[in-house]
């Protein structure tokens, strides 16, 4: 966090889970940013993160893990998503190249 929030960025998560339990998270893992709610999962689907699941016999719609950098534009420049998002060391390296690059 100290990384990114040097490098002037905005975290923010996502989540298809209820307000309660992005707070219920928050509070167990000591996350500092926004936790944002997509209960209906209509951004999780626009970025193409859904995902259909059948658990123990009832069909779900889930939302894969993903890390997205989008500059001040709304352009997406770097984008990590599956097992390659738990780590979060590329984007933190790519949002200190993007600040480095601004004249």
């Amino acid at each position: 966090m100290t990384k990114l929030e040097g490098s002037d960025t905005q975290v923010l998560g996502v989540s298809m889970d209820s307000p309660f339990s992005n707070f219920a998270f928050a509070q167990q893992n000591g996350v500092t940013f926004p936790l944002l709610g997509d209960w209906g999962g209509a951004v999780t689907r626009e970025y193409g993160l859904a995902e259909k699941r059948d658990i123990k016999g009832v069909p779900m719609e889930l939302g894969r893990r993903a890390t997205f950098l989008i500059d001040k534009t709304g352009k997406i420049i770097d984008e990590q998503v599956d097992d390659s998002a738990l780590d979060p060391t590329k984007t933190v390296t790519a949002c200190e190249r993007s600040a480095h690059s601004k004249p």
